[in-house]
């Protein structure tokens, strides 16, 4: 099975991705691209999207860019994540571009960079960084 079929079947497990109504877009030797709707279920008090929204495609495109350079037969787990946020969350859509930083022996250090669209515009809302761990 190739990394792209076995990142998108693992995916498709994540119920939370699911709820989000998040999709797959790309899959790269350490790159991942997940977008979600800004829906009026993930909005915060301000009328922006939800942070949470941000950091939940963020972890999961890290996460992914990191299972691109793991052996076959593993999986990936979050260790840790830190989240910045730039700006509100504001648009159609947020997309999350995860990145491979450095992969080490047993851990990945990763990134994804989250920006807001609406129509042709772009704004970056949020940083992450984290680490990841083959199970």
């Amino acid at each position: 099975m190739d990394i792209e079929q076995r990142i998108r079947e693992s995916f498709g497990k994540q119920t939370m991705m699911q709820t989000l109504g998040a999709e797959l877009l790309s899959v790269d030797q350490g790159r991942v691209v997940i977008a979600a709707a800004i829906l009026p279920t993930s909005l915060q008090q301000h009328g922006a999207g939800h942070a949470g929204l941000a950091f939940s495609i963020g972890d999961s495109a890290a996460g992914y860019s990191a299972l691109t350079v793991m052996e076959a037969g593993h999986e990936v787990m979050t260790v840790e994540m830190k989240i910045n946020l730039m700006a509100p969350a504001i648009g159609d859509r947020l997309v999350a571009e995860g990145r491979v930083i450095r992969a080490g022996r047993r851990i990945v250090v990763v990134a994804a960079d989250v920006f807001a669209e609406k129509d042709s515009a772009r704004k970056h809302v949020a940083m992450l960084q984290g680490t990841m761990i083959p199970v």
